[in-house]
């Protein structure tokens, strides 16, 4: 078998690479950390131009029709970047489950703008992400052929920029649906939260919110199974960013370390130094198989479930190891706000315990465990 990259794939990461490295620095980041909104336009609409924004989106919609793959690799490059852009908000937790489950006239309407950058999208997953049963925060109360939504959802990625918010929600009778909700209809508020990477998440406040039949996105009968190919596709691609966020770290690190001296010699010849970065190498290349498996299994129709814990898994535990490393190798300058390494441990650190830190993903994988050991014992009498 050949577990190369394609040769589309390979354009997807060099083209991606081009732009970021071309547009991303850490002067301009620190200007756009101190915006209210947060987000990079000008490298947003570099990204459309550069036909990066449509990758995942049908070409029916204007897009290139890729998978997950080529939306982790686009991802693993703007983690070495750290850009401030909603990339996965968008591509992934918006984009994505329209593209697969929305009808025809909400695929023409939303994706064609996420193409040409005109469309921001995002998803409420925090509240399905943290329950054991995984039931959103959410609930809804069936109204004709739509719903009435009302609840609150924490820490929604970059909903203060979105147009629709993808919104599960749990039913009366316990199953769930999927809505586009509008930012700015009535008995909607957002309140603004800062994260630990400086991004704005706000707090999604729903209180009476009416959702026509337009705006349903899957109804009760498809709903859990929804959520959980969208919770399964956003774990697998946070590991990607977390991968591309400890990589630059990782050279960084050793850049700082041949340059600087003590004793006569580079920091990197010392036995202390050359271990820990070892060991940070060896975290990421493990952080990086996981993922590409998970990715594959799911871009090739196999159950990725739980491919995508183990992946977040090893992204958490070994991901918050490998940037606390580097920032502990450059001694006193990992300390310094005003220094770039800095920064990559803050979105290491939000990276590890976005939709569940290691500690939720192997309880998680746990009882699935335990429940297909239930499950076989039973068939067998």
């Amino acid at each position: 078998m050949d577990f190369n990259f394609s040769e589309e794939q390979l354009a997807v990461s060099e083209a991606a690479t081009g732009v970021f490295s071309g547009l991303v620095d850490p002067e301009r980041i620190g200007i756009v950390e101190q915006t209210e909104d947060r987000i990079d336009r000008a490298l947003w609409q570099a990204l459309a131009d550069a036909d990066l924004l449509g990758l995942a989106v049908p070409e029916s919609e204007g897009g290139a029709g890729q998978g997950l793959m080529e939306l982790c690799l686009l991802l693993e490059a703007q983690g070495n970047a750290v850009a401030p852009v909603p990339l996965w908000a968008t591509l992934v937790l918006g984009a994505l489950p329209i593209a697969h489950f929305g009808s025809e006239a909400q695929r023409s309407r939303w994706l064609p703008g996420v193409v040409s950058g005109d469309v921001i999208l995002t998803a409420s997953l925090t509240g399905s992400a943290a329950s054991p049963t995984s039931s959103p925060a959410v609930r809804a109360t069936a109204q004709g052929e739509g719903w009435v939504l009302d609840g609150t959802e924490l820490a929604v990625p970059q909903a203060h920029l979105a147009d629709r918010i993808v919104v599960p929600a749990h039913t009366e009778g316990g199953d769930v649906v999927l809505v586009l909700v509008d930012p700015g209809a009535p008995g909607v508020s957002l309140e603004r939260a800062v994260t630990t990477n400086r991004e704005v998440h706000p707090h999604l406040h729903l209180a009476g919110v009416t959702v026509g039949a337009e705006d349903v996105l899957v109804g009760a009968d498809l709903g859990r199974a929804t959520l959980a190919f969208l919770s399964v596709a956003a774990i697998i691609t946070l590991c990607a960013l977390q991968v591309g966020v400890c990589e630059a770290a990782l050279t960084q690190t050793a850049a700082y370390l041949n340059g600087r001296h003590q004793f006569g010699r580079p920091l990197s010849t010392f036995q202390g130094t050359m271990l820990r970065a070892a060991d940070a190498a060896i975290d990421i290349e493990a952080m990086r198989v996981t993922w590409q498996n998970a990715a594959w299994r799911f871009d090739s129709g196999r159950d990725a479930a739980d491919a995508a814990r183990v992946a977040k898994w090893q992204a958490a535990e070994r991901g918050q190891r490998t940037v606390h490393a580097t920032q502990h190798l450059h001694g006193g300058m990992g300390a310094d706000i005003t220094y770039p390494i800095h920064r990559y441990f803050l979105w290491g650190k939000q990276i590890e315990l976005l939709l569940g830190g290691p500690s939720a993903q192997l309880a998680r994988l746990g009882a699935d465990i335990a429940e297909r050991a239930l499950a076989e014992a039973e068939a067998e009498g």
